[in-house]
């Protein structure tokens, strides 16, 4: 019987059926919920899955440039909550004319001066594109709030327009989706003691990470003050369970796809003609510079 059981679990992971239903539509056909719960190595395997996902995402790109929509996805959360791996697996097979990621610096003196959207307003897309956004503008509500780089005032005004500047870009025809990644306080540790064990994560360690390992609470508090105003029916946050970062990456690739009822417009292969060759003598290819090449 359970092997059975086991046979018809993985069946599910071959067909693609499971699916996170949504409140905007039913996403392609291939991604309807079932009610299934997968496990990555013993229902389906993650590289196998991830490849399906990037598939649909190449439909869906094509689907919202043929559409010519216009999407912003944000993606916040707690430091190392797995936000950039995230988002490399949604871009990894897009083109980046059509989606592109957003990733702000601290902001410079005259834009300290201007409107506090003005800065993100730059970066939304044109129809046809996708933009992601890795820390947005809820960065006043989070870090800032936190870490004390906002007056009372300014934290006060940003609560009370985040909402209304949410539904004007709705209005505008928009599709906003924000998803939220969430850690627990032992994981999030165990991978800030990777990425200083590990020379090639060690630059995601900035001073400000550090120091927000003092303000945990803090941060806690800010990001439930945030959801009680921020969190909408007409723009809901979407809560990402990051503590498998595997799974995390599935499940929020997944959840994108079912926010659009899109249609597979992939290209089909076209005849390749033969390559037309003319007389045409080129220089000795001594006289090219040609980098040492070290591995053979």
């Amino acid at each position: 019987m359970k092997d059975k059981h086991s046979k018809k679990k993985a069946e599910i992971a071959h067909n693609g059926a499971l699916a996170v239903e949504n409140n905007h539509g039913k996403g392609h056909k291939h991604l309807r919920d079932n009610g299934a719960v997968l496990h990555i190595g013993e229902d389906c395997k993650y590289n196998r899955e991830l490849r399906r996902l990037q598939i649909e995402l190449v439909k869906l790109q094509e689907w919202v440039r043929h559409e010519k929509l216009r999407v912003v996805v944000l993606f916040e959360g707690r430091d190392a909550a797995g936000k950039g791996g995230a988002i490399k697996r949604v871009t990894e097979c897009l083109n980046p004319r059509v989606c592109r990621v957003v990733a702000l610096t601290t902001p410079t003196e005259r834009e300290q001066t201007q409107w506090y959207f003005q800065r993100y307003v730059a970066h939304l897309p044109a129809a046809g594109e996708m933009v992601l956004f890795d820390r947005s503008w809820y960065n006043r509500a989070g870090v800032e709030r936190v870490m004390g780089f906002c007056t009372e005032e300014q934290y006060q005004e940003f609560m009370h327009s985040c909402p209304e500047f949410e539904r004007m870009l709705v209005r505008s025809g928009i599709r906003l989706i924000k998803y939220w990644f969430s850690v627990s306080d032992e994981e999030q540790e165990r991978r800030f003691q990777d990425r200083m064990q590990n020379v090639t994560k060690r630059w995601k360690l900035s001073p400000m990470d550090i120091e927000s390992r003092k303000h945990w609470a803090d941060y806690s508090r800010a990001k439930d003050e945030m959801f009680a105003v921020t969190d909408t029916k007409l723009i809901p946050w979407y809560v990402v369970n990051a503590e498998n970062k595997e799974a995390a990456r599935l499940n929020v690739i997944r959840h994108l796809l079912c926010q659009f009822d899109y249609k597979d417009l992939t290209p089909k292969p076209l005849p390749l003609p033969p390559i037309v060759k003319s007389k045409y003598v080129r220089p000795p290819i001594q006289e090219q510079n040609f980098i040492p090449e070290t591995y053979r």
